[in-house]
This record gives structure tokens, C-alpha cells and sequence, in this order.
């Protein structure tokens, strides 16, 4: 893994974010000698939270027996 400077990633930072995004390989970005940041590849996209709030079935009353349409659904 790579390290530099926070005054060098200062300088050079569009470079820097370039060759992350082409090699995929991260940079540990220093200060006085101690790791400061971590500069990695974007991922893609995560699933939000939320995000699939809309699939959800939410039943009135939960207590009730089933009819037996819904059972043999349920199966």
C-alpha cells in the first residue's frame, strides 16, 4: 500500500485520485509520520438504508387467523 505526505497529496491530490481510480490500489495519506486518511477505489453504489422500504407488507391485525386462501399461500 502506498503512503504519502498530506503536504505531497496537497500538491499533487488530482494525480493521486487519478491513479487510485486506474489502479484500484489505495493511498494512506500522512501526517507527521502517522496515518492521517485513506484514499480507496469507489465501490459502487450500497444499499441505502430504507431502500427497499417500499417491498414491505405491513398487515393491520397480525392476531387474526388466517382464511384459507391466505394459508395455502402462506405455505
Amino acid at each position: 500500500m502506498k503512503t504519502m505526505p498530506v503536504t505531497d497529496f496537497k500538491a499533487h491530490a488530482l494525480k493521486v485520485l487519478g491513479e487510485v481510480a486506474e489502479t484500484r490500489e489505495p493511498v494512506v495519506v500522512t501526517k507527521r509520520g502517522k496515518p492521517l486518511a485513506e484514499i480507496v477505489p469507489f465501490a459502487g453504489k450500497r444499499t441505502a438504508p430504507g431502500r427497499l422500504a417500499e417491498a414491505l407488507v405491513f398487515e393491520n391485525d397480525i392476531v387474526s387467523p388466517l382464511g384459507q386462501a391466505e394459508w395455502n399461500v402462506c405455505r
